[in-house]
């Protein structure tokens, strides 16, 4: 053992403590990983320093490979013979990917002095780079605004916010000319011919010249879900010399990350979002130079002053990432903080840092979203990608694929459009009066399907199946038959994306609608009219556009969900609700993208398993020489550990938390009897898991109007996790202090109290990445099996989809093209789930058990920490002989499901069980 720790040392000198067996096996299997390229799900329980694993594993085989690259260069230089093989002075035995990442700078200056001379004139750090680095994705599908400006259009800008009548010239759509037009080449906006425009900011005037030649390096990118969970690996990688040694930058949304506070008065994310961007696209323009090129015509240099006022200096944009390059590994807090104290945007100078950067750090979205990935400018080709938290990957990433449009904002497209194209018809060209007429086809069209009264086989299947609320109005629908449907089949819509996004139609319809709002209620709003309400314009036209690019899918990549508008209740008039929705069910290809560009790709967990679903849902393709799978055992010794299958209370009652059985009154008493019995036994901190938020409130409300809430009280002070995720962090702070309090402080006789007990809930902000370590989590209580709600339509699809996957020829569920409803209570859902008898099953179960896991590992996280689960429900108890594959403790982590107490005769056995447990474990830590 100790000879296996050495040679750990020696691997992976970076590791900060003495490695544990486990680690050790961990970081080997990690770096061979990175060796042998392709795919690789390594599970290691929390708790066992995963994290740390990661980074002195992955960093060191990047220093290695610097090392290997420049030793490799060094030898060749001084080789004569090398430079004699047809001028080929790279090794025939070098990976292909390797060599990619060797750069002549000689030919990198040279390369840009030719595109310097070519373009006339020194560009330097500004207009065309500039303004592609922070002109992100109008849409989130890579709409990219035009920024050349004609010398009418910089006057407009400049004179815009102080204009209080409409002018025709600020929103009157350029001419437009597609391929039918007679076009040369693509669709596009004609301009003036010799006649453009480079904007520069006002300090960057000076620095005329070479832009920056840039050394492509070998990076990888680390990935997770929350912004907390990126700050703890943050903090975990100042642990070790990498910290100072790797170039590193730490990415965030713009909610995060904006220091702007009239921005960040807006709340909500996508209002963020769209302010931030529509203050990049109204800049100041002032005509500084005009530079003849001859035939080539004039070029009009201009001073760009961002409409944002922490991004109008560049240099303390430069200055920002000087003082990152010289801090180290910086937080998401470190660099709003920094961004804060120099007053400039710490979003977009974090986001300038990546093409320097060896290691960057970002949410799950920032890199597995295309169209992210494009507009953050990451180049993911031969270099490592590392997502931790991997354990619903498949789910979180076709989620992000996802487009949804309301009615309201339907309604409220459609009115813009409408307006727009009254005021402005006999101005426009022949092709954008062709497109917008096509626009507002679509949103006719599927206003229609959210409004139209049901037909009369809708009718008729209503009165048969009358249970559900729902039922009426929720249905869903494949790509093709809704096209054919709506008779909207025959139009192009690649063209008509391509339309949108090179015309900034929807600048021109959102700002006119604004002014005209404005002028109408007699006021001006400020910088060009923000009006940031729940149905703002520019939030519907994004909709509008995502939903249309999910049209352009294959036709069994996904369905439509249409929710019809409901009638208002209680006898008021006009109606609620509705909405369309296109569900992804397929992630294989968008994952296949990452697959084929990245040197390796890493999928880390605390539970990975099963893995043959997350293999067949994301790379099937895959040849099995390129997939590698390791897991490893925890560190906790079994003595730290008591997991129990509790199948009965204290008054022989058995748990039965089904979905049908689950509210009754005795059941609920039963748990809170359990509850009062466990106060006395377990020290310090509780956390009972519930299965929705919901359910908490039916049982706490229980519990009140009887004597059981006040006798757990009288025990520990409870906690509920509150619905939203702004309140979770004060009531964790609550909660650790009272457990701090009572646990360190003078115990006095008259204060019975000895913790605190937190209600939370599975698949809550609780239940994911916060750690529970040592008296905050005590007793981990999983109250029955949390399954999602069966009469989600868009689970049920992916379900069918999922029953389907590996089975051409599986006729089992209705997967047909025609519209399937659905009733609104759980019914529906449960006769679908029955009819599965493969994958889609198999896929209901382990998302239930995924987050039984994810919940119950958020205690044990050390190697001296130690606590108790119970597992409340009589479905987790069975003799281990007897159970079947699928049985519920069967799909527990091995370290768990090797220790579990299976089975009980009573509750007074589970409490001895407990007395023992905790005396040992307090004997041994006075040790």
């Amino acid at each position: 053992m100790e000879e296996k720790e050495r040679e750990a040392e020696a691997e992976f000198p970076a590791f900060p403590y003495k490695p544990y067996s486990i680690q050790t096996d961990f970081m080997k299997a990690l770096y061979c990983s990175l060796e042998n390229g392709g795919v690789s799900m390594l599970e290691s329980p929390t708790g066992t320093g995963k994290t740390l694993s990661i980074i002195c594993s992955a960093l060191q085989w990047v220093v290695d490979q610097k090392q290997k690259q420049k030793q490799k260069y060094e030898t060749m230089i001084k080789s004569d013979h090398s430079f004699t093989n047809n001028g080929d002075c790279s090794s025939n035995d070098e990976p292909d990917w390797m060599r990619n990442f060797v750069v002549n700078r000689d030919f990198q200056a040279e390369d840009a002095n030719i595109k310097k001379k070519k373009n006339g004139c020194g560009l330097g750090k500004t207009g065309e780079r500039k303004n592609r680095e922070i002109s992100t994705d109008t849409f989130s599908h890579s709409m990219e605004k035009d920024k050349c400006f004609t010398k009418k259009e910089c006057e407009n800008l400049q004179s815009i916010n102080d204009q209080s009548e409409l002018s025709d010239e600020d929103f009157l759509l350029e001419e437009y000319e597609s391929e039918e037009e007679g076009a040369i080449g693509d669709g596009k906006s004609k301009r003036k011919a010799g006649a453009g425009t480079i904007s520069s900011s006002s300090d960057e005037e000076e620095e005329d010249g070479l832009d920056e030649v840039r050394e492509e390096v070998l990076k990888v990118y680390f990935c997770s879900r929350t912004h907390s969970q990126l700050s703890q690996f943050i903090k975990e990688l100042r642990k070790t010399v990498f910290a100072n040694k790797i170039k590193v930058v730490c990415l965030g949304s713009r909610k995060n990350f904006c220091i702007n506070e009239e921005v960040l008065r807006l709340g909500n994310s996508t209002h963020i979002n769209e302010r931030c961007l529509e203050l990049q696209n109204k800049k100041k323009n002032e005509i500084c130079k005009i530079k003849n090129l001859g035939a080539e015509g004039k070029v009009r240099r201009t001073k760009a002053f961002s409409g944002c006022p922490v991004l109008r200096s560049h240099k303390l944009q430069k200055g920002f990432r000087n003082e990152i390059s010289q801090q180290g590994a910086l937080d998401i807090e470190d660099l709003v903080h920094l961004g804060r104290h120099m007053r400039t945007c710490p979003y977009y100078g974090s986001r300038s840092m990546v093409p320097t950067a060896e290691l960057v750090v970002l949410p799950y979205q920032s890199l597995l979203s295309k169209s992210a990935r494009e507009s953050l400018g990451l180049n993911l080709k031969n270099n490592i990608v590392i997502i931790d938290e991997a354990h619903n990957l498949a789910d979180s990433l076709i989620n992000m694929y996802n487009a949804k449009i309301t009615l309201s904002q339907l309604e409220n497209v459609h009115s813009h459009l409408e307006k727009y194209f009254g005021r402005f018809c006999s101005l426009l060209g022949p092709g954008n009066r062709r497109y917008i007429q096509t626009l507002m086809v679509f949103t006719r069209a599927f206003l229609q399907v959210l409004l139209k009264e049901k037909d009369e086989n809708d009718v008729r299947q209503d009165s048969e199946n009358s249970t559900g609320a729902k039922h009426a109005f929720d249905s869903s629908v494949a790509i093709n038959e809704f096209l054919f449907s709506l008779n909207i089949d025959n139009i192009n819509l690649v063209k008509l994306l391509k339309y949108i996004k090179e015309s900034n139609i929807i600048h021109k319809v959102s700002g006119y609608g604004d002014k005209a709002a404005s002028l109408q209620k007699g006021s001006v709003l400020k910088d060009g009219g923000e009006n940031y309400e729940e149905g703002s314009i520019l939030s519907g036209f994004q909709s509008l556009v995502d939903m249309l690019i999910s049209l352009t899918n294959n036709d069994g990549d996904g369905r439509i969900i249409i929710s019809k508008a409901r009638p208002i209740s209680s006898g008021q008039q006009g109606q609620q609700g509705g909405f369309l929705k296109y569900v992804m069910l397929t992630g294989e290809k968008f994952f296949s993208e990452i697959v084929e560009q990245a040197h390796a790709v890493i999928l880390a967990g605390g539970t990975l398993q099963p893995i043959e679903e997350t293999r067949e849902r994301l790379f099937p393709w895959l040849s099995p020489n390129k997939f590698h799978f390791f897991s490893c055992s925890h560190i906790v010794p079994p003595e730290s550990i008591l997991p129990v299958a509790l199948s009965r209370g204290p008054t022989g009652k058995s748990f039965d938390f089904s979905y049908g059985s689950r509210s009754s009154s005795a059941m609920i008493e039963e748990l809170g009897l359990l509850l009062c019995n466990l106060v006395s036994v377990v020290p310090e901190g509780i956390i009972v898991f519930f299965p929705s938020f919901e359910y908490v409130e039916r049982v706490y409300g229980a519990w009140k109007s009887s004597s059981i809430l006040d006798r757990i009280m009288k025990k520990k002070h409870v906690f509920r996790e509150p619905r939203g995720n702004t309140h979770v962090e004060s009531v964790l702070k609550q909660y650790q202090k009272t457990i701090d309090t009572l646990s360190s402080g003078p115990k006095e006789d008259s204060t019975p109290l000895n913790g605190a007990m937190l209600l939370a809930v599975v698949g809550g902000k609780i239940s994911e990445g916060i750690n529970f370590s040592d008296g905050m989590g005590r007793c981990i209580v999983m109250v029955g099996l949390p399954y999602p709600s069966p009469s989600n339509i868009e689970l049920l699809e992916r379900i069918k989809h999922i029953e389907g996957l590996g089975d051409t020829n599986s006729k089992t569920l209705n997967t047909s093209a025609s519209d399937a409803y659905y009733d609104g209570d759980a019914q529906a859902g449960f006769g679908i789930l029955r009819s599965c008898r493969g994958r889609g099953k198999e896929y209901y179960e382990n998302l239930c058990m995924k987050a039984v896991n994810q919940s119950i590992g958020r205690a044990i996280r050390h190697i001296n920490d130690h606590a108790a689960i119970l597992l409340v429900d009589l479905r987790y108890a069975s003799e281990s002989s007897k159970r079947s594959c699928s049985h519920p403790a069967n799909k527990l982590p091995r370290w768990i499901k090797d220790r579990l107490v299976s089975s009980t005769n009573n509750y007074g056995e589970v409490h001895r069980l407990l007395h023992q447990f905790f005396k040992f474990n307090k004997n041994r830590g006075c040790q």
